[in-house]
């Protein structure tokens, strides 16, 4: 008898469990292959991967025309507007040493020129334990994941057929164009076309309070953002006048959307006692203030028709080939709001004196000018776009690197 229980209890224990039992066992398995799965068939890693493939192939290229010009990699991603990041980012507004305008007489009211978003993320960045350098590179390149996984959404909503490749070509040509170095530097570039793109998305998709929220930060990241204000606030409310379903998100998009650059010129204009204040700070600390693109006329002119080097020629080709771009989107039916963004940053920065040769890093935002391009090239054969890509690449990186090491100007 008690050999019979025994062996009963062994009988039982070589049972299989229950099916309730292995379905429990077999279910953490069985999510994480299929989050493997939609990773697998999800064209944001490969966005991901394709921006950060870009823009490390970028930088090594700056650290190595750096060394031969003995400056460090750091010196050059910290360079110029950098400094005054680093600086806000550590002292504020409030305490900021040794600021000086174009004249070099000291100045107060010059750190005010620039927007506080981006120095305080670095701030909350540095909060966790970064140096003041790392946090603001940091910064920067989680911008541009943010940025390219954007992108994706844009692809998709000019070339629904062909939407997730023209997006992972847009990944390309934007992380690869000239001055795209800037998305990698303590500059607020990536911050601002991040929540830029975010907020064209929100509108292109009707997700009014996205758009709304990404411009009120993009307001508080670069003057520039006024444009993007505009596209968000007029196409909000389009749909509200429509009358349309979501009509009143529309509403509260359009009232949050111009919160962030409002409120900001506005503290300016109460520090130094003059609605203009910004303005006057600008044109004060680095002679910029809009002239309607008298002085960018002269600068092309002497630069097309003088003995210039090739770098200040390929500039002028650049300016004129973005402006180009925008006429070509407009013909081929981009969506409006992309347009209209595209054709307001380029006017701002082509209509603004001052700082010339820095003239393709403010066009820069203006990605929608490279809409055309990727829709095109989607249309081709892979090698096609691929090799078209990579000579984009590597003249943008080259042109990058160069503006850092061996040109003598401000970028």
């Amino acid at each position: 008898m008690d050999t019979l229980i025994v062996l009963r209890e062994v009988d039982d224990l070589d049972q299989p469990a229950a099916p309730e039992e292995a379905s429990r066992q077999g279910r953490p398995a069985r999510v994480f292959e299929r989050v493997l799965d939609r990773l697998a068939r999800s064209p944001y890693p490969r966005a991901i991967l394709l921006y950060l493939v870009i823009r490390t192939a970028s930088v090594r290229l700056l650290d190595l025309l750096a060394a031969r010009r003995g400056a460090t990699l750091t010196d050059r991603l910290t360079a110029w507007d950098g400094q005054w990041y680093l600086r806000l980012a550590v002292h504020g507004y409030a305490d900021l040493p040794g600021t000086l305008d174009a004249a070099r007489q000291p100045y107060p009211d010059a750190p005010m020129a620039f927007f506080p978003l981006y120095p305080k993320l670095v701030g909350a960045v540095m909060w966790l334990g970064p140096d003041v350098v790392t946090a603001a590179l940091t910064v920067s390149v989680l911008a541009g994941l943010v940025l390219a996984c954007g992108l994706i959404r844009i692809g998709r909503s000019v070339s629904p057929d062909r939407g997730d490749r023209t997006g992972l070509l847009l990944v390309a040509l934007w992380a690869g164009a000239p001055m795209a170095i800037v998305f990698s530097m303590a500059y607020t570039e990536a911050v601002f076309c991040a929540l830029a793109v975010w907020a064209l998305v929100g509108v292109l998709e009707r997700r009014w309070l996205l758009a709304g929220l990404c411009a009120f930060g993009a307001g508080l990241s670069r003057s520039t953002a006024v444009v993007l204000v505009a596209v968000v606030v007029v196409a909000a409310l389009i749909e509200v006048f429509r009358r349309g379903e979501k009509r009143w998100w529309a509403l509260a998009g359009a009232v949050i959307a111009p919160i962030g650059v409002a409120g900001y010129l506005g503290f300016v204009a109460y520090r130094t006692g003059s609605w203009t204040g910004w303005q006057d700070i600008e044109l004060r600390g680095w002679n910029t203030e809009f002239d309607f693109g008298a002085e960018t006329a002269d600068s092309v002119l002497a630069r097309l028709t003088g003995d210039e080097s090739v770098f200040s020629t390929l500039t002028v080709l650049l300016l004129l080939g973005a402006v180009a771009l925008v006429l070509v989107a407009a013909f081929i039916r981009v969506p409006w709001p992309l347009t209209l963004y595209g054709a307001g940053v380029l006017l701002l920065a082509i209509g603004t004196r001052g700082l010339p040769d820095a003239k393709i890093r403010f066009i820069l935002p203006a990605f929608p000018v490279l809409v055309p391009i990727a829709i095109g090239l989607s249309k081709r054969r892979t090698v096609t776009a691929v090799a078209a890509a990579v000579a984009w690449v590597v003249l943008g990186a080259w042109f990058s690197a160069h503006a850092l090491t061996a040109w003598r100007y401000a970028i």
